[in-house]
């Protein structure tokens, strides 16, 4: 049973694995603060996903901004403080990393055009791995996370293989598995656990970008015991029964969530 003022901070809420995991906590009787960036008919969309949380009996605060900016952050962070302070037994039990937003660009190239640059690099491992550590600072030294918080963060296989076109997302989801090992060892003392969620392949807004991701989608299927995708609603369910309280001692962990996707390996022997 969850508390009645007990929050979740989702980055990256509005789309893929962060909206399917707003809503299965929110159907928990967690209270969302969802960070976002949408424009256009997606802002609008963005705000019906919210009312739709907050129709289920919980409260849902949106912040459409960069979660990557130093200053954007720390305006979520001085309102959640707010909240926290004219809340009572305000507790900020969860948070979720769930920006995906990179540059999909070979590492090197005849055509320097088409290679990824120093700004690109540094850009997508800044977003998608280098901004946990930050929201994970802030938080805890503003005495936002409660004790036995949850930290999760979505990594991929791009962290242990190579795909074209995918170096600099890899390279981020590495530094994402590492941050997440060393937050693990440094907040356990202070009842905070912290975990990676590997999720099999999914067909998300992000991943739909991935050059040669239609290809992709066929051979996940066949290589999957269940002959599907995994769907960003399958791992939101995992992450629903990972937050209880009585569920701490995982942590530091690269939690591998594809059905099986990963150890069968299909072969079409007419060739």
């Amino acid at each position: 049973m969850i508390k009645k003022n007990t929050y979740a901070i989702v980055l990256g809420a509005s789309s893929g694995f962060g909206k399917a995991t707003c809503l299965e906590l929110a159907r928990l009787g967690f209270n969302i603060y969802g960070v976002h960036m949408d424009m256009g008919s997606m802002k609008a969309k963005a705000e019906e996903f919210r009312q739709e949380l907050e129709a289920l009996g919980v409260r849902a605060v949106f912040f459409n901004t960069n979660a990557a900016d130093d200053k954007n952050r720390m305006n979520v962070i001085e309102e959640i403080k707010k909240d926290k302070a004219n809340i009572e037994d305000h507790r900020l039990r969860v948070l979720i990393h769930s920006l995906a937003f990179g540059a999909l660009k070979k590492c090197v190239s005849k055509d320097p055009a088409e290679a990824l640059t120093r700004k690109q690099i540094e850009m997508t491992i800044d977003v998608m791995a280098n901004s946990l550590i930050y929201w994970t600072q802030d938080l805890f030294t503003n005495g936002l996370l409660a004790n036995n918080s949850r930290i999760f963060a979505f990594t991929s296989i791009g962290s242990t293989m190579a795909m074209q076109s995918y170096g600099a997302v890899s390279a981020a989801k590495a530094a994402l598995e590492a941050y997440i090992r060393q937050i693990a060892v440094e907040l356990a003392p202070y009842g905070i656990s912290a975990n990676s969620i590997h999720a099999g392949l999914t067909d998300t807004p992000a991943a739909s970008k991935i050059p040669g991701f239609g290809s992709m989608i066929k051979l996940a299927k066949i290589q999957n015991p269940y002959l599907e995708l995994t769907t960003a609603e399958d791992i939101a369910k995992v992450v629903g029964k990972f937050v209880d309280e009585d569920f701490h001692w995982m942590n530091g962990t690269v939690i591998r969530l594809d059905g099986g996707e990963a150890i069968y390996k299909y072969f079409d022997m007419d060739f």
